[in-house]
C-alpha cells in the first residue's frame, strides 16, 4: 500500500479550498465571491466527514460480480409478519411488501426465524441497516398522517398505574418559532390523559455563545414561543436545555425528571422529525435513568438526517429512584464535578476531545448503576489446535450467544420511557431534498458564523436554497450566516444576481440543490418576501431571517437606519423573521475584514466542558 507522508498530507487537504476559490473567482469575475470558510480550517473528523461525502457524490461506475451491490430487497408476500418491532425504528417485521415498514429480505427473515425469537427481537429492518451502514435512506410508502396516527393512538391510551403519561417535547433551538409546537395543544386534547409537558430545547451544542448568558436568553425564547403556543401554567412543567449528542445538560435532565416525576408514570419523547428525539432516547438508554440491564438488552434507535427515522414506538423501562439511589447518583456527581481535567483517563480524554470537535457545550454522561457482567469461562478444546500435515487448520465453530432478556418482576410493573415517530414538519426545505442534501443541509459539528458587510445593492446566497437582496438604505450593514458548515455563502451584486443563479444552481458552486437541469426541472423557484427593518446598533442584530431549515441570517444595522430588504425561499417553504433575533451579538464573533472583499475572516469560540474543573480560565 502507498503511504503518504503527513506534510503532503497536509498539502492535498489544502488544495480542496483552493480549487473552490479559483472556480468561484473564474466562474463569475470580480464582483461576484464565494466564500466557504477563507481562515477557517475544519477539524479533521468534520473535514474526513466531506471528504467521504464528496466521494459518495460522485458518479460511481457499474460494479461487475463480487462488488458491493444494492441492498437485496427480495420479498415473499406468503410469509406472514412477524409481531416483532425492529429494534431501530419500532416498525414490524415483515418480508411481504419491500415498500412498506419494516421489511427484511425473505432470505434473511427467513434464517432470523430458523434461530429462534430472540434473534428476531434483536433484529433491524432493512432501512435501518441502510441507514446505519451506508447513511442511505430507502423510500417507504408511507400515508401522509402515518406517524400522527400512531402517535395519536399511543396518547390515548388509558392511564397505567393509575397516571397519565409525562409527555418529553424536544424541540430544536434553531428551528425557533418551532412549526409543530402550536399544534401540541390541539393534539393532546381532553381525551389525552397527559399529566403535564417538559419541554427540552435540544441542539445548543451547535450555538456559538454571543455573549455572556446566552443559554439563559435561550431559554427565554423557548418559554416564549410555548406561551404563544399556549403552554403556560401547570400544564408546562419545565424547560430544559440539552445537547443529546454531547451530552450537555443531560444529567441534570435526568436528575429533574428523578426529583418530580419520579416513577409516577410513563414518559413519551414527543418533537417535530429531526428535532434529535431518537439521539436523547439513546443517551437516555445509557444514563441513569433507565434500569441497569437495559442498555445490555435494548438496541439503540436509529440515527439518521433523513426525517422520520423512527416509524413506530420504541421503548426502554425506567428505574425507581429511591432514596439511596438517588444519594448513590449525588454522590457520583459531586465526584465528578470535582475531578480536574488533568485526571481523566486517556479514553475519557479522547471522547472529550472529539465532543469539543462537535460543539461549543459538551457534558458527561455517566451510570451510578451498572450490572456487573460475569466472567465467562473460556471453552478449551486441545484437538482444534492439532491438524495433520495433509489438512488445513479449521475454525471452531461459532456459538449462538444467547440474548438476555428482561424477567418478569423486572417489566411486570415497570414504566417505560417511549420514543415516538416524529411528526413532520410542513412548508421545510428538506422535504424538497435528496438524502445527500440533507446531509450536507443539517449542521453535525459546531455552526461557524460568517459575518459580511454589504451596501445596497449587494445580494448574499445561502447556496441556492435562500437569497437576500439588500435594496435600500443609507449605510452599509452586516449580514451573519448561521448554517451547515458544508453550504457555501455566495456574495454578488443585484445586476448580476439572477443570472448566477440560473448558471450556477443545481451545479458545484452552489452546491444544494444538486443533479444540473434534470434536477431543477423538478424543484420549485425561488419566491420573494420583502422585509423592513430598523436598525438598533452596529453591535446588535435587528433580526433573525430565517430560510426555511437551511439556516438563517442575523442583520444589524446602524440605529434607527431603515433596511429594506427582498429574501428568497424555494416556493412552498417557510420564510420566517425572527425578531428578537436568538444570537443579537452573532456580529461580534469574527475577525478582521478580508481586504478587497465584503467577508470578515471567521473565528471559532472554544468549548465548554460542563462540570469539569479546568487548569485555565473557560
Amino acid at each position: 500500500m502507498l503511504r503518504l507522508g503527513p506534510a503532503l498530507l497536509a498539502r492535498l487537504a489544502r488544495l480542496a479550498p483552493l480549487r473552490r476559490w479559483g472556480a468561484a473567482a473564474a466562474g463569475g469575475g470580480e464582483e461576484q465571491e464565494r466564500f466557504v470558510f477563507l481562515e477557517y480550517e475544519p477539524d479533521p473528523a468534520e473535514r474526513a466527514a466531506a471528504a467521504a461525502l464528496r466521494r459518495e457524490l460522485k458518479p460511481k461506475p457499474r460494479r461487475g460480480r463480487g462488488a458491493a451491490a444494492a441492498v437485496p430487497s427480495l420479498s415473499d408476500p406468503s410469509v406472514p409478519p412477524s409481531g416483532v418491532s425492529c429494534s431501530g425504528c419500532g416498525a414490524e417485521l415483515q418480508c411481504g411488501d419491500g415498500g412498506a415498514p419494516g421489511f427484511v429480505p425473505a432470505e434473511k427473515y427467513r434464517s432470523l426465524l430458523s434461530e429462534g425469537p430472540a434473534a428476531l427481537r434483536g433484529a433491524v429492518c432493512q432501512r435501518c441497516w441502510a441507514l446505519a451502514h451506508h447513511g442511505s435512506a430507502l423510500r417507504l410508502r408511507l400515508p401522509p398522517d402515518r406517524h400522527r396516527r400512531v402517535l395519536s393512538a399511543a396518547l390515548r391510551r388509558p392511564p397505567r398505574h393509575g397516571r397519565g403519561p409525562l409527555l418529553l417535547y424536544v424541540l430544536d433551538v434553531m428551528e425557533l418559532p418551532d412549526p409543530v409546537l402550536p399544534q401540541l395543544p390541539a393534539l393532546l386534547g381532553p381525551d389525552v390523559p397527559a399529566a403535564g409537558v417538559l419541554v427540552v430545547g435540544n441542539k445548543v451544542d451547535l450555538l456559538p455563545a454571543d455573549c455572556r448568558g446566552h443559554l439563559g436568553r435561550l431559554r427565554q425564547r423557548v418559554a416564549e414561543a410555548c406561551a404563544r403556543a399556549g403552554l403556560r401554567g401547570a400544564a408546562l412543567v419545565d424547560i430544559r436545555l440539552v445537547s443529546a449528542k454531547t451530552g450537555f445538560g443531560v444529567e441534570g435532565l435526568v436528575s429533574r425528571l428523578q426529583r418530580s416525576w419520579k416513577c409516577a408514570g410513563d414518559v413519551y419523547l414527543l418533537g417535530a422529525t429531526n428535532s434529535g428525539k431518537s439521539t436523547l432516547f439513546n443517551t437516555l438508554l445509557r444514563s441513569d435513568y433507565c434500569k441497569s440491564r437495559a442498555p445490555d438488552i435494548i438496541d439503540r434507535a436509529t440515527v439518521s438526517p433523513w426525517p422520520g427515522t423512527t416509524l413506530n414506538l420504541l421503548k426502554f423501562p425506567i428505574i425507581n429512584p429511591t432514596c439511596d439511589r438517588i444519594f448513590r447518583r449525588q454522590e457520583r456527581l459531586k465526584q465528578e464535578a470535582t475531578k480536574p481535567e488533568d485526571q481523566l483517563s486517556s479514553e475519557e480524554k479522547k471522547h472529550l476531545n472529539q465532543l469539543k470537535k462537535q460543539g461549543y457545550v459538551v457534558g458527561r454522561v455517566g451510570r451510578t448503576f451498572q450490572q456487573q457482567k460475569s466472567c465467562s469461562e473460556i471453552d478449551f478444546d486441545p484437538d482444534m489446535l492439532s491438524y495433520s500435515m495433509d489438512e488445513d487448520p479449521r475454525d471452531p465453530p461459532k456459538k449462538h450467544e444467547e440474548r438476555e432478556e428482561f424477567t418478569h418482576n423486572e417489566v411486570k410493573d415497570a414504566r417505560w420511557c417511549f420514543d415516538t415517530p416524529g411528526i413532520v414538519k410542513e412548508d421545510c426545505v428538506l422535504n424538497l431534498l435528496t438524502e445527500k442534501e440533507v446531509k450536507l443541509v443539517l449542521p453535525s459539528h459546531a455552526i461557524v458564523p460568517r459575518t459580511f458587510i454589504l451596501k445596497p445593492g449587494m445580494v448574499l446566497f445561502l447556496a441556492a436554497l435562500g437569497r437576500i437582496d439588500y435594496l435600500e438604505g443609507e449605510k452599509p450593514a452586516w449580514f451573519s450566516v448561521l448554517a451547515s458548515n458544508l453550504l457555501p455563502v455566495h456574495v454578488t451584486t443585484l445586476s448580476n444576481a439572477d443570472a448566477v443563479y440560473e448558471k450556477h444552481t443545481a451545479q458545484e458552486f452552489l452546491k444544494v440543490p444538486m443533479g444540473g437541469e434534470e434536477r431543477m426541472k423538478e424543484f420549485p423557484p425561488l419566491v420573494p418576501q420583502d422585509i423592513t427593518l430598523k436598525g438598533i446598533d452596529t453591535t446588535e442584530a435587528v433580526a433573525d431571517i430565517k430560510l426555511s431549515s437551511a439556516g438563517w441570517v442575523a442583520v444589524t444595522a446602524h440605529a434607527e437606519e431603515e433596511l429594506l430588504l427582498r429574501a428568497y425561499t424555494p416556493k412552498g417553504t417557510a420564510l420566517v423573521v425572527r425578531e428578537p433575533p436568538l444570537l443579537p451579538y452573532i456580529s461580534s464573533i469574527r475577525g478582521a475584514r478580508i481586504p478587497g472583499t465584503p467577508a470578515y475572516r471567521t473565528k471559532k469560540p472554544p468549548s465548554f466542558v460542563e462540570d469539569l474543573r479546568t487548569m485555565g480560565s473557560r
